[in-house]
């Protein structure tokens, strides 16, 4: 269910919107650039659905205290109303609660997830592995389809790389927050002295946009090489050259592709993984504009971690972006990373709201 702070944070903020938008659209000019009145109209239509939902749950949840203070024990039927109410008033909730937190442009999308690790060598591969296993489990709690597109095994331990997609419902709305440097600190086992050791790993997630007229890529742009496999992937593995890279030259993007048999199969599913990585790098640069007009500034450059993941001395997982911390450090490991999820997007609806102008 939706906090009361952040309900009564965004219905003001809407609110006030509403009210500027509703003055701006009975302008006289308002329909001199046809493209931005649409735009603002939709955005309008869209803030009055919220606050319509918002004000429906106000009501239901004073229908249900007021049913609930006159109910009698002995009044059977009363009591089923009152659940059938209160169901319906936690149905209505969650619909609001996905409206706020998901309604950016890609949030219904799939998404592919890389995760790399930092300097260190084996501690550093170690850790990435840990963080893949984290979201597995992550994914298999809410059944998203897993599926491993690139995998590279560590020197003695854990990961050099990994790349997988999850398919599933807001997939990309809800792991887009795990972007950035994540950071661990425990004791390591791989130290015969026992001492304790801090180690980084780097997450990015990009949401699989399909196919985007936006994007074009030239052939001439592109570097394609083949190779055998490392990873599992049966019989032909290190037998035949179906893996592929393709490295973008002009970006220096470059993708990877290992699961499929077929090296076509291979080099299609590489061509899908740079679109989106191309569309990503555009709506980054666009944002990145955007944000200097205004001012804005975040660091998400590498050693500026977004979370800290503390075993020793003593065990904290906390969230330097929204303050969110829990000493369920097994819990999130084993995938429980709701909480964390949610206090982000929770934060950046908050955030959407406070700086949404007209």
């Amino acid at each position: 269910m939706l906090s009361s702070s952040v309900i009564l944070f965004d219905l003001t903020s809407l609110q006030t919107f509403i009210a500027q938008a509703e003055e701006k659209q009975n302008s006289e000019n308002f329909w001199d650039d046809r493209n931005e009145a649409v735009k603002l109209l939709d955005s309008l239509n869209e803030a009055r659905h919220k606050v319509e939902s918002l004000t429906k749950i106000q009501s239901d949840y004073r229908d249900l205290s007021d049913l609930l203070t006159s109910l009698k024990n002995d009044d059977q039927e009363m009591l089923e109303l009152s659940v059938s109410l209160e169901e319906e008033l936690e149905k209505e909730i969650g619909d609001l609660r996905t409206l706020l937190l998901f309604s950016g442009e890609y949030d219904n999308l799939n998404c592919t997830l890389e995760i790399h690790p930092g300097a260190g060598g084996t501690e550093a591969q170690d850790w990435a592995s840990m963080l893949l296993r984290m979201y597995n489990r992550y994914a298999e709690d809410h059944r998203f389809k897993w599926q491993l597109l690139s995998y590279e095994a560590g020197d003695e331990a854990g990961i050099k790389s990994a790349v997988v997609k999850l398919s599933g419902p807001h997939a990309y709305g809800l792991l887009k927050g795990e972007k950035g440097v994540h950071r661990l600190v425990r004791i390591s086992p791989f130290d015969a002295n026992a001492r304790r050791h801090t180690s980084f790993a780097s997450v990015n997630v990009v949401p699989e946009f399909g196919k985007v007229s936006d994007v074009v890529i030239d052939p001439k742009d592109l570097r394609v090489d083949t190779f055998r496999s490392g990873g599992a992937g049966g019989q032909n593995v290190n037998k035949v050259s179906s893996a592929v890279r393709i490295t973008h030259i002009p970006t220096g993007i470059v993708v990877q592709c290992e699961i499929e048999r077929s090296q076509l199969m291979n080099k299609a599913t590489c061509m899908e993984m740079l679109t989106d990585k191309l569309m990503q790098r555009k709506l980054e640069e666009r944002d990145a504009k955007m944000k200097s007009i205004i001012g804005e500034q975040k660091n998400i450059e590498w050693g500026s971690q977004i979370r800290s993941y503390v075993f020793c001395p003593y065990t904290l997982v906390k969230d330097n972006r929204t303050g969110y911390e829990t000493s369920d450090v097994n819990g999130v490991m084993d995938g429980n990373i709701d909480g964390l999820l949610y206090a982000y997007l929770e934060k950046e609806s908050r955030d959407g709201s406070a700086q949404a102008t007209v």
